[in-house]
């Protein structure tokens, strides 16, 4: 039952996508479409100060970061990036580090239009009707537009972002992304609603499991001026985003985790944030997506590689009033962007994944994020000595070690959300505080305004409905099949990165040794415990033997 709805749903799409391609088209091409830079922001810099490329530009990038994207749109700086600045407390009048790069993806943008019920054009207030198709359908990919998406989208006006292509003559608008204008944080539409004692972050991301079909709401839970009037446009804002779990993938019940940075625009809307988007660079992702710096718009909505495809969101926006905190952030995300590209550190799924490198920066700024502790050290023992026999691999053996002793705040992207707005929440709540604060600490104190939740649902697609993601490894083991077997997973290809581009060695982040270190001195112990046992017991065999023969 379940391969033939998937089969349906795909043969459902291939014959949507088909019908928009072939679709012809007779208007003129419409002035509503501009350059993807003109007039837009990047989180919190100003388009005007970079250019589009497609990756094959000599020199604007550093090199190792340029070729991972070639033939894919992006805006570069107009002048050099040069050197970030990742001081948690940057001078009053610096500016900020510009992006060595940002993934555009597409070089146009239509920023307000309706679908026509077909789908096969786009009409943009004051200008002539022009003919739409979508984007070509990465083939490993499960999660793309079909008809349902269709007619989320034709409710309500969109955001486009795309190529103006002639097809058979006529110009057409292949769009690449799709974007909700109607999710906006509306500051003065909102209610103070902040969480009380049964009513948890954890709980919010839980509710009606992760709001994969609930409707887009935003919640205010504190603010500095209560019943104040709200003016948030142009406010600058630092948010944490929680991407939840796929729904037939039994490896991505984690979910996923990334920091946002940008401004507050004129109506509320947020699609031009900057999100800091880690993925793994040594394998090809099944959506195409590549670990970068991206416009909220395209994280959430490409039409491959767009989070919403193919599984709900949740994020916590720290409205500030002054720009610091988040140009901080953003500054320490640009060396570390410079240096994954480099391969001076590698993505791991315990110790070096989306959450734990995003809350190592909060944490390299002076964000003192309390510790939760790993899940279990003497389960670690056993769930290595499982794995390593089970699969015949001590490298197999070790990676489950690792699941279970890595701190939790670090290995789960929910258990960050929520021990990261908890804190902020403890911070922002006057009372005595618990530790001495630092620098950036005193900072969010300061500057933050308003903290607002967002539940995004899940946009409809071919892909199976998402859920919450979970937040430790019983919950994971509970939802995924007894029999590994059984499990979904989309088996994705290895990325070598070239030696020549390599500017020294990679760090040393990774044991040499097969086992690791306590279960290594684990085994030497009972090594030593039996070798002390059999010396024992050959020295008391010589002594009886000498016993017995030696004379009465």
């Amino acid at each position: 039952m379940h391969t033939h709805t998937c089969l349906a749903a795909s043969v459902l799409t291939l014959n949507f996508a088909a019908a928009l391609a072939a679709t012809p088209t007779s208007q003129a091409a419409a002035p509503s479409v501009t350059a993807a830079l003109d007039g837009e922001r990047l989180g919190l810099y100003d388009g005007s100060q970079f250019r589009y490329d497609d990756g094959g530009c000599g020199g604007c990038a550093p090199k190792q970061a340029l070729w991972y994207f070639q033939g894919e749109g992006l805006a570069v700086p107009r002048r050099p990036a040069g050197p970030a600045t990742t001081s948690p407390v940057p001078a009053p009048d610096a500016s900020p580090a510009l992006p060595d790069l940002v993934w555009l993806g597409a070089p146009q943008l239509i920023r307000q239009a309706t679908l026509a019920p077909s789908g096969r054009t786009l009409q943009a207030p004051g200008a002539a009707p022009l003919a739409m198709q979508l984007a070509p359908r990465i083939a490993s990919n499960r999660s793309y537009f079909n008809a349902g998406s269709l007619d989320f989208f034709r409710q309500r006006d969109v955001r486009v972002r795309g190529t103006l292509r002639d097809v058979a003559g006529k110009p057409t608008f292949e769009a690449r992304t799709i974007w909700p204008r109607d999710f906006v944080i509306d500051a003065a539409s909102m209610r103070r609603q902040p969480l009380s004692a049964g009513d948890s972050l954890a709980g919010f991301v839980r509710h009606e499991n992760g709001g994969a079909r609930s409707a887009y709401a935003t919640r205010l839970i504190w603010e500095r001026q209560p019943g104040a009037q709200r003016d948030w446009r142009g406010k600058p804002v630092l948010a944490v985003v929680l991407n939840g779990a796929q729904g037939d993938d039994d490896e991505a019940y984690g979910g996923h985790f990334a920091v946002a940075t940008g401004r507050m625009g004129r109506n509320g809307e947020w699609a031009d944030w900057m999100v800091n988007n880690f993925y793994n660079l040594d394998s090809y992702s099944e959506k195409g997506v590549i670990a970068s710096m991206v416009p909220m718009d395209n994280y959430l909505m490409d039409l491959n590689s767009g989070q919403q495809y193919y599984r709900p969101s949740t994020m916590l926006v720290a409205v500030l009033r002054d720009a610091r905190t988040a140009q901080a952030f953003q500054g320490s995300m640009q060396d570390t962007f410079r240096r994954f590209y480099r391969h001076d550190f590698r993505y791991r799924h315990a110790a070096a994944n989306c959450a734990g490198i995003s809350v190592d920066v909060f944490k390299g700024l002076g964000w003192q994020l309390p510790e939760q502790g790993p899940t279990s050290r003497l389960k670690a023992l056993g769930a290595y000595g499982y794995k390593a026999a089970k699969d015949m691999s001590l490298a197999s053996g070790h990676k489950a070690y690792d699941y279970f002793t890595e701190e939790q705040t670090r290995l789960y992207p929910a258990v960050a959300f929520a021990a990261l707005g908890q804190d902020l929440l403890k911070l922002l709540g006057g009372g005595p505080q618990e530790r001495a604060l630092s620098p950036y600490e005193r900072q969010l104190q300061e500057d933050v305004e308003a903290l607002v939740l967002v539940r995004i649902p899940q946009v409809p697609s071919s892909r199976a409905f998402g859920s919450a993601p979970v937040f430790s490894i019983d919950e994971y083991l509970a939802r995924a099949p007894q029999d590994e077997s059984q499990w979904q997973i989309v088996p994705v290809p290895p990325r070598p990165f070239p030696p020549e581009l390599r500017e020294g060695p990679a760090l040393a982040e990774e044991s040499a040794l097969p086992v690791p270190a306590p279960v290594g001195g684990l085994l030497l112990g009972v090594a030593g415990v039996g070798a002390g046992w059999h010396w024992r017991r050959r020295k008391n065999s010589r002594r009886e033997a000498w016993q017995r023969a030696a004379p009465a």
